[in-house]
Parts: C-alpha cells; sequence; structure tokens
C-alpha cells in the first residue's frame, strides 16, 4: 500500500510522517510517563520495529532530532537494512544563533552532524529559530546565513514554526526555505495563537506544512485528532504522527486514510468491562 504523497523541495514525501516523541521520550504529559517511554522504546530495535511498520504503507519519511541521537539513527539504519529501502530523514536540529564567530562554528558543527546522518532536510529547532524574529520589522535576521549552510551541506532548509510569525515573515521575504513545522491539533494543544488562525497561516503558507502533535499528545484521540487535520489541510500538508507499537501504526494509517478518502475507518473498537448493548 502506498500512503498518498506531497513533494517538498523536490522531494517525494508521504502525507504521513513518522513522529517520534512517543520513541525518545517526549509525551508531554508527566516526567513518569517520558521515562517509560525511554525505558521502552529508545533502542535500536523499536524503533527500527516501528519505522518497518510506517513502511509497510509506503510511509518513509521520519522526523526527529536524528543527528543528535544515536539511537534513532540506529533505529533507521536497520530498518532500511531489514527492507532494503531507504528512510527519508527530516532532522530538527537545535543550532547556536548567536552573532559571533564562535556561534557559527558550532551551529556549522551541528548542521554537519545533521548532514553525516544522513539526514535530507534540516529544519532549524523553534528553539533555535525563534531567538532571530524581529516583529518590529517583520523579519527573520541573519535567518538566510544559516539557510545557506544547510544547502552548502547538501540539505534541503526549512524552520520548525511553533511561533506563527516564522511561516508569515519567511514567506514575506522569500527566505530560501522549503518548508515549515507548524503545532496544529483540534484542541490548540502548545499552539500560540487560535485554532483558525493557525489554519489560515498553514492554508496561506507559499510551501507545504509538516504539521505536528495532531492528537494534541494524547488529549484526543487518533479518529478526532487525525480527522480534523486531514479534513482541514491542503494535500500539499503533512501530518505527522507519532506511535508506540506496530498496532498504533495501523490504527493510525487506517484511520487517516478514512478521513482522506472520506469513509468510517475500519477498526475495532475500545475494550470495557461492560459495553452498552449500542457498542456491541
Amino acid at each position: 500500500m502506498s500512503f498518498p504523497r506531497t513533494t517538498v523541495g523536490g522531494l517525494s514525501l508521504p502525507r504521513m510522517l513518522i513522529g517520534t516523541n512517543h520513541l525518545l521520550g517526549w509525551g508531554h504529559k508527566t516526567a513518569s510517563l517520558d521515562k517509560s517511554i525511554v525505558a521502552r522504546n529508545k533502542n535500536r530495535e523499536v524503533i527500527s520495529s516501528i519505522i518497518r511498520t510506517y513502511m509497510e504503507y509506503g510511509i518513509d519519511a521520519v522526523m526527529a532530532p536524528i543527528g543528535g541521537t544515536p539511537e534513532m539513527t540506529d533505529g533507521i539504519k536497520d530498518a532500511e537494512d531489514k527492507t532494503g529501502k531507504r528512510v527519508i530523514r527530516i532532522d530538527t536540529p537545535i543550532v547556536n544563533m548567536d552573532d559571533s564567530a564562535a556561534g557559527r562554528a558550532e551551529a556549522q558543527k551541528v548542521i554537519d552532524r545533521c548532514k553525516a546522518a544522513g539526514s535530507d532536510f534540516c529544519l532549524i529547532h523553534h528553539s533555535s529559530a525563534e531567538q532571530l524574529v524581529n516583529k518590529n520589522t517583520q523579519t527573520i535576521d541573519r535567518l538566510p546565513d544559516y539557510t545557506k549552510m544547510i544547502r552548502d551541506a547538501g540539505m534541503i532548509p526549512g524552520l520548525s514554526a511553533h511561533m506563527p510569525e516564522l511561516i508569515v515573515y519567511s514567506d514575506a521575504n522569500g527566505y530560501d526555505v522549503e518548508t515549515y513545522i507548524q503545532i496544529y491539533n483540534c484542541m490548540g494543544f502548545l499552539m500560540q495563537v487560535e485554532i483558525e488562525y493557525i489554519h489560515k497561516v498553514i492554508i496561506s503558507a507559499k510551501k507545504p506544512v509538516m504539521t505536528i502533535k495532531p492528537m494534541a499528545a494524547g488529549r484526543v484521540t487518533p479518529f478526532v485528532g487525525l480527522t480534523f487535520n486531514y479534513a482541514t489541510l491542503r494535500e500539499c500538508d503533512m501530518v505527522t504522527v507519532g506511535a508506540s507499537s506496530g498496532d498504533e501504526v495501523r490504527e493510525d494509517v487506517e484511520i487517516a486514510l478514512a478521513a482522506i478518502e472520506r469513509r468510517p475507518p475500519d477498526t475495532e473498537g475500545r475494550n470495557s468491562p461492560n459495553k452498552s448493548s449500542i457498542m456491541l
């Protein structure tokens, strides 16, 4: 099966991207959850297994801080070795944005590390990119310095844009950016402004957008979260979906395909001690 695809920076990508918070330990709920994720999933074998399940559906692109996470690098490589297929790497590095020789040298080192890990995309992490935003001039100062480093390293540049101004200012100024990451979910979880405005930003963006946290980090069910995102995004946009098991991957893919195809998903109902008759 081949999941619907789009094109970003000349490269074909599935409209579902492989998320990694539930592999690397960022559950966005409690410290104990993060610890349990790390203990259970942050290793080559589990990461490889889950990626390979996505790949059964042609979903072959992973979003993560790949260059800085050896377990992710190893897991991707293992999945490639076992499937004979290449995984597209969307790296989201934290970069030193200091306007100094030392800061730029450190930034270059991180970008080079992304390339060494085989990354195809290098999307500067929002915590770094937002340091350059100037709301007064509506610019992202010195951004071209870093996108050039990324291009020179042979990767496709983009921005992790939790702050919606990054998309608006980048488009307005014509920066060399091929795609954006933006939080988008039906709860407004971690979104900096209301859902309606973020929706407008996304559908007005000049480049495809990779949305993240569609299920608000587990605060809504996959049916609710994925149906909302796929129903309100453009055909060029993507949804990043994480899972902690192969069964979760299969459910999420079916729900997403059902939303795209405008049909009910073919999934099992949830268990409960005594289902009401309407649920049977």
